[in-house]
């Protein structure tokens, strides 16, 4: 009874629920599951750490991390896990249930796409490593001089870094820009230039670059007719623009939490807003939805039009 009475105590608290609800689904390691409840590591350590002492999960070490799974979860053999397996299914609907849901399934999406050699072993093979496939692509790309506009930490900057002959990476958060200057030094990236600056407002030259790419950040313009006018201004004639962002989705909470300015594009809109600022041979395409993943991709192109075909 008083090992009963210590997991039932344990199990008052919303925070280690929400543990318990996600590693039903998988098992995880303590940065994944800081990412997926948004609360501070220590504070996802010190619930691990309760619910391991009552018994209810488990860890193990793979590849270089430590994971937490459930234990016992057998419903046969513990009929605890059968009312709490009840519950989190009710609950599924829930603000913080469904946010929770929504990160872990990025979570999971990126252990598939970054090749984890904790992920499946039967899924270690290089063809199916969405990172090392975008830069075996990157080989067939001719050197181009490209701004990443609204790069945050630079992680992608750094990626056309790989195959571009320049690009500059553009934020207008110190904060971000100096996380992603000490990435790119410590990648040794030669051909990086990081700016300070808005969508609005791009410290660029007239015609300067090939390429302009958003990824994810076009959303947070205050007027994106601006942003993509601004854009014009920078390319050269013939450049291209590429634009990958969320589509149009029912997460109210995404733009409490991040500062969205809206949430996402519909595809029409998208196209409409590439034709309105003069783009040419704008192309449309989706990403694939996953299931319990409310976020999709949308990606638009275009090419500004070469001087002859310019009004």
């Amino acid at each position: 009874m008083q090992r009963a009475a210590s997991r039932f105590r344990v199990l008052a608290d919303s925070t280690r629920l929400r543990l318990l609800r996600v590693l039903h689904h998988d098992r995880f390691n303590v940065s994944e599951l800081t990412a997926i409840l948004g609360i501070a590591q220590s504070s996802v350590s010190r619930h691990l750490a309760l619910l391991k002492d009552a018994g209810l999960v488990s860890e193990e070490r793979a590849g270089g991390f430590v994971y937490y799974r459930l234990r016992d979860q057998d419903a046969a053999a513990s009929p605890l896990w059968a009312v709490l397996a009840a519950e989190f299914a009710e609950g599924g609907a829930d603000g913080a249930a469904a946010a929770d849901t929504v990160r872990m399934q990025e979570v999971l999406r990126r252990r598939r796409e970054e090749f984890d050699p904790s992920a499946d072993p039967r899924q270690i093979v290089p063809g199916q490593s969405w990172a090392a496939w975008a830069r075996a692509l990157g080989h067939l790309l001719p050197a181009l001089d490209v701004a990443d506009i609204g790069c945050g930490e630079g992680y992608l900057t750094l990626e056309i870094a790989r195959w571009a002959r320049h690009v500059t990476g553009i934020d207008r958060s110190d904060d971000v820009l100096e996380r992603a200057k000490a990435m790119g030094e410590r990648r040794q990236a030669a051909n990086v230039t990081w700016r300070k600056g808005d969508l609005a407002r791009m410290p660029l030259r007239d015609e300067s670059i090939d390429l302009a790419v958003f990824t994810q950040s076009l959303r947070y313009a205050t007027d994106p007719e601006r942003a993509l006018a601004e854009t014009s201004r920078v390319l050269r004639p013939g450049g291209r623009i590429l634009v990958l962002d969320l589509k149009e989705h029912d997460q109210t909470w995404v733009q409490a939490r991040f500062g969205d300015r809206r949430a996402g594009f519909a595809p029409g809109e998208l196209e409409g807003l590439l034709q309105a600022a003069g783009f040419r041979g704008v192309r449309l395409s989706i990403g694939t939805r996953q299931a319990g993943n409310p976020f999709v991709v949308v990606i638009a192109s275009g090419t500004w039009p070469p001087r002859n075909r310019m009004r």
